[in-house]
């Protein structure tokens, strides 16, 4: 059984008998709240606020011609309520979980991933990206170690490094 109108009692001078068509004021509610929401979901959430304010206030309604004014008002301040709520999604959350697994994963995948290109380097370039960035030699250390001029060993590291950008670039 649908009830689409309910009597209440008024103070303030207001006719007792006036009775108030709850289906309208659902209508005049959610008109308001589009105004103030994002979504339909969100509109019907400050909306169903603002009827159960209003229910709940209904007696200190000094005017019924004013109605309208005054459940705008309250719907107003409804949606000034539901926007001050600090409520994180619940997918933002979900993300920040699942990406902390999702990055350990692919930093595994991208360092399996150089040290195969490392791998399918010649020995001399082998070589050379070992002293450099597993023992932390300078390329100074890195020329007197091999015998070599500090240029060539300069433009060798150069080389390799634009190398392995681009085999990593294509996997």
């Amino acid at each position: 059984m649908e009830v689409r109108r309910l009597d209440h009692r008024l103070s303030g001078g207001a006719d007792p008998g006036e009775s108030w068509d709850w289906e309208e004021v659902r209508q005049i509610c959610l008109r308001a709240a589009f105004r103030y929401a994002k979504n339909r979901t969100e509109a019907e959430d400050i909306a169903q606020d603002a009827m159960i304010r209003a229910w709940r206030r209904k007696s200190t309604l000094r005017d019924s011609a004013a109605r309208t004014s005054w459940l705008a008002a309250i719907v107003r301040n409804e949606a000034l309520r539901e926007i001050g709520r600090k409520r994180p999604a619940p997918t933002d959350t979900l993300d920040t979980w699942q990406g902390s697994d999702d990055e350990r994963v692919s930093a595994a995948v991208e360092r399996a991933d150089l040290y195969a290109a490392i791998d399918r380097l010649n020995t001399r370039d082998q070589q050379l990206v070992k002293l450099r960035y597993h023992e932390d030699m300078t390329q100074e250390a890195i020329a007197r170690r091999l015998g070599i001029p500090l240029g060539t060993v300069k433009v060798r590291l150069h080389r390799v490094r634009a190398k392995l950008r681009r085999e990593l670039a294509a996997a």
